[in-house]
C-alpha cells in the first residue's frame, strides 16, 4: 500500500532522515521504534505532506504524492494522528469527533457509532468538553477522530505516550481491533515490546537511518533490540 523509497528530510543544515527505505502492506500493522529524534515522526509528517522532503519517493496505491498538499494526501486515504493527542480542549467529544470526518459528506453518523463501539467510555462522555477527559480518554478521542476519515493508512505517533499501564494495554486492544476491521496502520511507539509484538512487520531509526528491520516476532528476540529498547540482554 505504501512504499518509502530513498526518502531524504532536511530541517535547515541537518539531515533528519538519511535515505531510508521501507513498505508497508495493505491490511498489516508496521511499526517504526527508535530513540527520541531517530527521524520517526518526521519520516510521518513527510509522508502526510506536513514536511518537505528534500529527496526521493513516496508511493501510495502506487502514486507517488511527494509534493503533494497535504489536504490532497488526506483525500486519498491517509491519516495522521499526531503526538501528543491534540483534542480540541473547549469543544466537545462528538465536536472533535465530528471535525475528524471534515472531507466526509455521508457516513458521519455509521462513523460515530463505530467509533462508541470501540471506546464506550467516549459514548459516556458525548457532551463532555474534551479538555476535562483524562490522558487516557483524551487520547481514546483522538484514535476515533482519526478514524472518522475513513483512512485507508492511519498513521500513529505515540498512541500509549504517557498513559498508565491499564490505559495502554487498552489502547493496543484497539490497534489491534481496527487493524482487524482491515484498516492499514503504519505505528510509531517508543514501548518497543507493546509494538513490536502487534507488528507484522518492524523497523529500527537510529538517527535518521534504518539499521534493523524484521518481523515483530523476530525484532522482539534481537539481542540489540533487547539491550537498546526492551532493557533486557543476555549476561
Amino acid at each position: 500500500m505504501l512504499k518509502v523509497k530513498n526518502l531524504h528530510v532536511n530541517y535547515g543544515g541537518i539531515s533528519a532522515v538519511k535515505g531510508i527505505s521501507f513498505e508497508v502492506p495493505e491490511k498489516s500493522i508496521v511499526t517504526l521504534i527508535g530513540a527520541n529524534g531517530a527521524g520517526k515522526s518526521t519520516t510521518l509528517r513527510t509522508i502526510a505532506g506536513l514536511v518537505k522532503a528534500a529527496e526521493g519517493e513516496i508511493e501510495f496505491l502506487d502514486e507517488n504524492i511527494i509534493g503533494m498538499d497535504t489536504i490532497d494526501i488526506a483525500k486519498r486515504g491517509i491519516t495522521l494522528m499526531p503526538e501528543g493527542r491534540r483534542v480540541f480542549s473547549n469543544l466537545s467529544v462528538l465536536e472533535n469527533l465530528k471535525i475528524g470526518a471534515y472531507l466526509q459528506t455521508e457516513g458521519i453518523e455509521d462513523s460515530i457509532r463505530r467509533v462508541f463501539d470501540l471506546f464506550p467510555r467516549l459514548k459516556e462522555r458525548s457532551w463532555q468538553m474534551a479538555g476535562t477527559l483524562s490522558g487516557g480518554e483524551q487520547q481514546m478521542l483522538a484514535v476515533g477522530r482519526a478514524l472518522m476519515a475513513k483512512p485507508k493508512l492511519i498513521m500513529m505517533d505515540e498512541p500509549s505516550l504517557g498513559l498508565a499501564p491499564l490505559v495502554v494495554n487498552d489502547i493496543f486492544d484497539v490497534i489491534k481491533e481496527i487493524n482487524r476491521e482491515g484498516t492499514t496502520i503504519l505505528l510509531i511507539e517508543q514501548n518497543a515490546n507493546k509494538a513490536l509484538k502487534v507488528a507484522n512487520m518492524g523497523y529500527v531509526l537510529e538517527t535518521g537511518s534504518i539499521t534493523l528491520q524484521g518481523k515483530g516476532t523476530e525484532l522482539l528476540q534481537n539481542e540489540k533490540i533487547k539491550e537498546a529498547y526492551l532493557g533486557t540482554s543476555k549476561k
